[in-house]
């Protein structure tokens, strides 16, 4: 019984260790970005309905849409394949 309960012990212990020694590295988005972002989104991507974002988009799908928006993202609001100037 002791040896099980230290094995669980050390187990518990073991997984405590590993989610503080995980690295973070998500980083956030500035606003500007995501409205930059946001801005080409519909450009690529125009609605069916104007005014219904419900309608969903008349090229594309959420998936296409979300891989865009990433893109944009990553490449810090530009879109023409070129690093943002201001980028940091």
């Amino acid at each position: 019984m002791c040896a099980v309960q230290k094995l669980t012990g050390g187990i518990i212990a073991l997984l405590l260790a590993t989610t503080v020694v995980l690295p973070t590295d998500a980083k956030a988005i500035t606003v500007e970005v995501a409205k930059k972002c946001n801005g080409l989104l519909a450009k690529q991507f125009p609605p069916r309905q104007s005014g219904n974002p419900a309608a969903g988009s008349a090229k594309g799908n959420g998936l296409a849409e979300r891989d865009y928006f990433k893109k944009c993202v990553d490449n810090g609001g530009n879109m023409d394949g070129a690093p943002d100037k201001n980028a940091k």
